[in-house]
């Protein structure tokens, strides 16, 4: 997929953080799996930058189902600020025309939601497992430990 040229938003500090974006812009574009998720992980940390290429591939026709999937776990992972601003986005995309994209932004606000609650699944709680006693190894001089015993009450000092 050919993209266009992203129009610098003017909050990039210098030519190396313009370039670094354009890295991760094409690598959401890309067909592996892996590399798309990385990549929309770094552009969740990347605050207004991250949320704005998120955004496009979120919302835009052209983008494969891949490319979207893994836009909308960027956007889920979004800290901070940029939170709310993210969970509008996925909101926004429950209301698009394309069903695949709807179908992922809901997805993904159920998922956000889940995490809210805790986790769908409750963790059954099991007792927990009896401690180990500790005790202390027997020295080379083993006939005063059993002297030590008789004389604390332990229960082996009965013989």
């Amino acid at each position: 997929m050919k993209l266009e040229k992203r129009v610098p938003s003017g909050r990039e500090k210098d030519e190396a953080s313009l370039q670094l974006l354009e890295k991760l812009r094409e690598q959401l574009y890309s067909s592996n799996l892996t590399v798309l998720r990385q990549s929309a992980f770094n552009l969740s940390w990347l605050q207004e930058d991250g949320l704005d290429i998120l955004k496009e591939a979120m919302l835009s026709p052209e983008a494969s189902r891949k490319t979207k999937g893994a836009a909308s776990y960027g956007l889920r992972k979004m800290r901070g600020r940029m939170r709310k601003p993210a969970r509008e986005v996925l909101s926004e995309g429950t209301r698009s025309s394309d069903p695949g994209t709807a179908e992922i932004s809901r997805n993904a606000l159920r998922v956000l939601e889940q995490k809210k609650q805790g986790g769908k699944h409750k963790r059954s709680k099991k007792p927990a497992p009896a401690r180990f006693e500790i005790r202390d190894l027997p020295s080379k001089g083993q006939k005063t430990l059993n002297k030590s015993r008789r004389f604390f009450g332990h229960p082996s000092s009965n013989r």
